[in-house]
């Protein structure tokens, strides 16, 4: 399974430098293609644990004016 992550980047937030280390820091890959961004969980995760990903990250980038969207696939 992968989750994708989507970023609305703010004029007045972080850099997007900034913010490609906060992802990386997490194990999110940079894309190329419909997303930016990539986490490969190397098997089956559950609802839960997808719900609990996207809180870390949310937490990572808190104070960056990003704005999030995650989509994650079979």
């Amino acid at each position: 399974m992968e989750t994708y992550i989507d970023l609305y980047l703010s004029a007045d937030g972080a850099k997007a430098s900034e913010i490609q280390q906060r992802l990386r820091d997490l194990g999110v890959k940079p894309a190329v293609g419909n997303h930016d961004f990539m986490y490969d969980w190397k098997g089956v995760a559950d609802a839960t644990e997808i719900i609990a990903f996207a809180d870390k990250v949310q937490e990572r980038l808190r104070g960056t004016g990003v704005i999030l969207k995650f989509s994650t696939v079979r």
